[in-house]
């Protein structure tokens, strides 16, 4: 397993066969893209994970995190989420957020997110925000 820097691009087809597969691809494509970074995890040449980070002075927002269905459960997306915060530590973020389908924020608890923010629903499906408070390195 290899983890690297990708472009938005390399993202798109992954974000939308798992997170919104009856959409168009346009519909996962973010206006502020160009502005984020963008990892994922290979496996023998295969990108099988991504996530997208956005920084706003000593905040970061991770979005379109997805792992292929077919792929799930085999540690990928662990080891990504790691990645990003150890990233994001290393960047002196002081808090990193996302937006959590509900369905997923046990995953997140796992690595230590909390729920801050109200249940809300997007195209049938509800979400809540998830923020950690990171350890920051000197």
């Amino acid at each position: 397993m290899e983890i690297k820097k990708i472009s938005p691009s390399d993202t798109w087809s992954i974000r939308q066969s798992v997170m919104w597969p009856d959409k168009p691809l346009t519909y996962v494509q973010l206006a502020e893209d160009e502005n984020g970074l963008h990892y994922g995890v290979f496996e023998n040449a295969e990108l099988l994970s991504v996530i997208s980070l956005f920084i706003e002075n000593e905040n970061a927002q991770f979005r379109k995190f997805a792992t292929q269905v077919t792929h799930q459960g085999k540690g990928h997306g662990s080891a990504l989420l790691n990645f990003l915060i150890h990233e994001c530590e290393k960047k002196q973020i002081k808090n990193l957020w996302c937006n959590a389908r509900t369905s997923a924020y046990p995953f997140y608890q796992k690595f230590g997110f909390e729920i801050v923010s109200e249940t809300w629903t997007k195209d049938g499906i509800e979400f809540v925000k998830m923020s950690k408070t990171l350890k920051t390195q000197i």
